[in-house]
């Protein structure tokens, strides 16, 4: 269970160098604040320096290092249970379903951390709030704690979507890379000294 919390959130972090930029740019879109990904960039650039793409880097990580770390977690428990009650390999559409489940599970508790990105990447060079804790407390006071799951259903459905196409797709790739791997005693024997 260890290994594969830490391969999600190995991978995750890996994945935030890209992604961060790109939901930056996405967000503020979706703001209205730009009208096209090139401009944002550029515009994003010149008035906040690099450093304005990564605007929301520790809430970003905040959200999915924990997210990557659950959803892995949560599908390999419920894969492994699933499979010992049923006694046999699963199918496709069972890992999908278990895939499916796992991700809105986690879309779900990690709401919240959701909202705080979001909040942070859209402040731009405003600087409304000060950090993660003080979006939280913002957040709260002015709108109340209902504020931190605005969202949660289209979060959800999403979320449980992407978890069953990945996992869906996950095993069987694994299935058919292990197919074609040859047995391991057809394997040629290798002489460790070169002739």
């Amino acid at each position: 269970m260890h290994l594969t919390q830490t391969a999600g959130v190995i991978g995750g972090l890996a994945a935030s160098f890209v992604r961060v930029p790109t939901e930056v740019v996405k967000t503020r879109m979706q703001m209205g604040q730009f009208s096209s990904a090139p401009n944002a960039v550029r515009l994003i650039v010149s008035k906040e320096g690099f450093k304005g793409l990564y605007a929301g880097y520790g809430s970003f990580l905040l959200r999915d290092l924990p997210f990557d770390a659950i959803q892995f977690c949560i599908y390999e428990q419920l894969r492994i249970g699933y499979k010992i009650a049923a006694q046999r390999d699963l199918n496709g559409a069972e890992n999908a379903v278990i895939g499916a489940f796992a991700g809105a599970v986690t879309g779900a508790v990690t709401t919240p951390l959701d909202v705080i990105k979001t909040r942070l990447m859209i402040q731009g060079s405003a600087n409304q709030y000060k950090g993660v804790m003080d979006c939280v407390q913002t957040v709260i006071r002015e709108e109340g704690p209902a504020a931190l799951l605005k969202g949660i259903g289209p979060r959800v459905l999403w979320i449980g979507i992407g978890g069953s196409i990945f996992f869906g797709v996950l095993e069987s790739t694994k299935r058919k890379l292990a197919e074609r791997r040859p047995p391991s005693s057809s394997l040629p024997h290798l002489n460790s000294k070169q002739d």
